[in-house]
C-alpha cells in the first residue's frame, strides 16, 4: 500500500511539473499581454528619460498611464523587455537593436521613430569643411559602430566614397575615394572632445559633445541628417508590435507637445525624427 501511495505521489508530482512546463512554454509562445490602461517603458537617463516624461503626460491625458523605468546602461533595457519586465523601451537605434537581437537570440522590433542624436564634425581651426586643406588629420571613433557612422557623415556630404556594399560596420579600409586626402586617426570616442585641438577636424558623438559644452547645431561644420540609420526607436517584443496600447503610446510620443519640448529644450542638439 505504501509503495502504491509513493508511486501515485510521484506520478502527481511529474504531472504537475509537466503541466508547469507546458504553461511556461505556452506563455512564452503567446507573449505577455499588455494592460490597455497602463504601460511600463524603459528609458536611459538623460534626454530619453526627459522626453519620455513629456510623452507620459500626453498619454495620461488620453487615458493611458505610463510608468517609466530608468536604466544607466544600454543592455538592461533590452534584457528587461525580452523577459517581460517592460512593455516597451525607448533609447536605441536600429543598428544597435539588430546587433542585440543577433547576440542574444531575441526578437525585439522597432515600432515608432523617436529622436536622432546627430553625430557632428567639429574643428577648432576651420569654420567650414571646405576650408580644410588637403591631407588634413581627421579624428574619428575607434569602435566599429561609431567609426562607420562618422564615415557615412563624410560620404553623405560628398567628401569621401565608400566601397560598394559597405555597411554599418564600414571602416577606414572601405574608403575608396577621399577628395581631401584626409588622414584618418582612430581615437577613443569619449576622449575626442579633449583631443580636438590635436587634429584638424574630428567626428564627435552628441552625448560626448554635450558633456564637453559643444552644441552640435551651433558648433558643428557637418551634421548628420535626419535620414540617418541611427535614428532612435520605441521598441517592443515582436508579438506586441500591433498592440493597441503600444500604438497609443507611440502616438503620444510622436505628438506636437513632445516635438515642441524637444525643440525648445535641446535647441537642435536632439532632433525629432517623425
Amino acid at each position: 500500500m505504501k509503495n502504491k501511495f509513493l508511486l501515485g505521489l510521484a506520478s502527481l508530482t511529474l504531472a504537475a511539473a509537466l503541466a508547469g512546463c507546458g504553461s511556461k512554454e505556452e506563455s512564452k509562445e503567446q507573449g505577455k499581454a499588455i494592460d490597455e490602461n497602463k504601460i511600463v517603458v524603459g528609458v536611459t537617463s538623460g534626454p530619453h528619460e526627459q522626453i519620455a516624461e513629456v510623452a507620459a503626460k500626453v498619454a495620461k491625458e488620453n487615458g493611458l498611464e505610463v510608468e517609466l523605468k530608468s536604466f544607466s546602461d544600454y543592455v538592461l533595457p533590452n534584457t528587461a523587455l525580452a523577459e517581460g519586465d517592460l512593455d516597451a523601451n525607448s533609447y536605441q537605434h536600429e543598428p544597435f537593436l539588430d546587433t542585440f537581437n543577433k547576440d542574444h537570440d531575441t526578437d525585439l522590433v522597432p515600432v515608432g521613430k523617436t529622436i536622432l542624436n546627430p553625430m557632428g564634425v567639429y574643428s577648432e581651426k576651420y569654420q567650414s569643411f571646405d576650408e580644410i586643406p588637403d591631407g588634413a588629420t581627421f579624428g574619428l571613433p575607434n569602435d566599429p559602430t561609431n567609426g562607420a557612422r562618422a564615415l557615412f557623415v563624410l560620404q553623405e556630404a560628398g567628401y569621401i566614397k565608400l566601397k560598394d556594399g559597405a555597411d554599418l560596420t564600414a571602416s577606414i579600409r572601405d574608403v575608396e575615394e577621399n577628395t581631401k586626402n584626409l588622414k584618418f586617426i582612430e581615437l577613443e570616442a569619449a576622449q575626442i572632445p579633449k583631443q580636438l585641438s590635436e587634429v584638424d577636424v574630428a567626428a564627435i558623438n552628441t552625448n560626448f559633445a554635450l558633456e564637453a559644452g559643444i552644441n552640435p547645431k551651433e558648433d558643428s561644420i557637418l551634421l548628420e541628417s535626419t535620414d540617418s540609420p541611427y535614428v532612435n526607436y520605441i521598441v517592443v517584443r515582436a508579438e506586441n508590435e500591433n498592440d493597441p496600447t503600444i500604438k497609443k503610446f507611440v502616438e503620444a510620443y510622436q505628438s506636437d507637445e513632445v516635438r515642441a519640448f524637444i525643440e525648445e529644450e535641446f535647441q537642435g542638439s536632439v532632433i525629432p525624427s517623425w
